[in-house]
């Protein structure tokens, strides 16, 4: 489950922002808005976007991806390149200079060369009140990238360039890391989230355009490679409760079973160890449905003592040192996609039948839930907010669920009341165990495929929202 200290996303994003004034950090390291404390509580032929609609059948999401060569010709390069081939993406061609980058986790300055690719601005179909970006990369050691986002109002006036993450594969270049204190009195980045800061005004962003930066070392021939990049904007009604979907087809998809409680105490700089790794637990398990696996090398530096050892790993390279946890959304995609074969996005379902259309064509998902204990029969708990792997339904309807909140590995596997859990995962507002008015993810799910999906799982992406 989520560290206690760390309230949901939902819960986060709920709260009332005060406004503030905007700070620009440096030409190749993008612009951050400054917070103040939030209160508790025409689509071109290659482009993909897609729409969801909610079980009421209003559309709620927009998801938005570039992957193809002719993508990434289309966007504003500066010093980047296009690479063709079997999995198209972005790469350094020739630097536009160097630039000081201080590691505000480490406190260690160094230089870098960089080179950026700006998107065209997409407008969005569902004018949204949140937009969570997601990429797939290739950072090898000496490289790493930035990934930012500015948008324009429903009013018409603008956002300022938000940071959506500084990522690298590994951690020794730098920390990967989310960056707080950015708003302009309008939005909020919460984390991995751009959230209108009062949704009740009618405020919506009604399009976008991303900004990569890649880096890397100086005076080298390194560049990182981008395969995808993208962003899922998102209206999801206030809601205590959902309308109630009516079973499809049963079937059980045969995923890894992994516990993160039988990780507790283990690497407690990585988010106080296993008791908070629900996130990378659960990626780690589709990661090796789908064949991913490392080798003895890469788990070298895990305790032998310990089992499962690829979950210590899954932990540590989700980290994100700001947020302080491995629950940071794009992070356990992007730390999927470094499997060779496997893309990962992060997008928002709008009812159970989208899972059965996705599990029917093999694909499981990781959903993102928070739920009294008296809410979901079975569970034994509560939590603010828990990722669980999605593989399947019963005859009955009900989910059957790999759920890391397990004493051990042949625990994981459970089955709940369809209702139940249909209700906890995609509503927005809910009552906490102290009464208070508090917010549940809309249907947050992580999707983890192929990178070169079968007609059939593109098909059933399609179907969801997701090209």
């Amino acid at each position: 489950m989520s560290r206690a200290e760390h309230p949901s996303r939902r819960t986060v994003l709920a709260a009332a922002v005060a406004a503030a004034v905007v700070s620009g950090t440096g030409p190749a390291v993008a612009d951050t808005a400054t917070a103040t404390d939030a209160a508790d509580s025409d689509r071109a032929p290659t482009l993909q976007r897609s729409r969801l609609r909610s079980g009421g059948g209003t559309r709620t999401v927009d998801n938005h991806a570039w992957t193809t060569y002719a993508d990434w010709r289309r966007g504003a390069a500066q010093g980047t390149r296009a690479v063709a081939g079997p999995r198209p993406g972005l790469a350094i061609g020739a630097a536009l200079g160097s630039v000081d980058y201080t590691d505000p986790h480490t406190g260690k300055t160094a230089a870098w060369e960089y080179a950026t690719w700006t998107s065209p601005v997409h407008k969005l179909s569902v004018p949204a009140t949140e937009t969570i970006a997601s990429w797939n990369a290739d950072t090898p050691a000496g490289t790493w990238i930035q990934i930012e986002l500015h948008g324009t109002y429903s009013d018409g006036t603008d956002t300022p360039w938000y940071v959506m993450g500084r990522w690298a594969a590994g951690d020794q270049d730098i920390k990967r890391t989310s960056v707080d204190d950015q708003t302009d009195g309008k939005s909020t980045i919460w984390t991995d989230t751009f959230a209108i800061d009062d949704a009740t005004t009618g405020l919506r962003l009604a399009s976008y355009r991303l900004r990569l930066t890649l880096y890397r070392k100086p005076g080298t021939k390194l560049t990182p490679t981008v395969w995808r990049l993208g962003a899922m904007g998102s209206d999801v009604p206030d809601r205590f409760t959902v309308p109630a979907s009516t079973p499809g087809l049963a079937q059980e998809l045969i995923v890894p079973r992994y516990s993160q409680e039988i990780h507790v105490g283990q690497y407690p700089e990585y988010d106080n160890g296993g008791e908070a790794w629900c996130s990378p637990t659960s990626s780690q398990m589709i990661i090796e449905y789908w064949g991913g696996r490392l080798t003895p090398e890469q788990l070298a530096w895990v305790d032998p003592a310990y089992a499962d050892p690829q979950v210590d790993n899954a932990a540590r390279f989700t980290y994100d040192y700001q947020y302080q946890g491995c629950g940071n959304w794009p992070f356990n995609a992007a730390y999927a996609a470094t499997y060779k074969g496997l893309q990962g996005v992060v997008t928002r379902l709008g009812s159970l039948g989208d899972l059965e259309t996705l599990i029917a064509a093999g694909i499981p998902a990781i959903t993102s839930q928070s739920f009294l204990s008296s809410e979901l029969t079975g569970a034994g708990y509560g939590t603010s907010g828990h990722l669980m792997t999605v593989i399947g339904f019963t005859a009955d309807g009900d989910v059957i669920a790999n759920d890391p909140n397990s004493a051990g590995d042949p625990a994981v596997r459970r089955v709940y009341n369809r209702r139940e859990w249909e209700n906890i995962w995609l509503r927005t507002k809910r009552y906490n165990a102290s009464g208070k008015l508090s917010s549940g993810t809309g249907g947050v799910c992580y999707l983890y495929f192929p990178a070169h999906p079968t007609a059939r799982q593109r098909k059933a992406l399609a179907a969801v929202g997701v090209r």
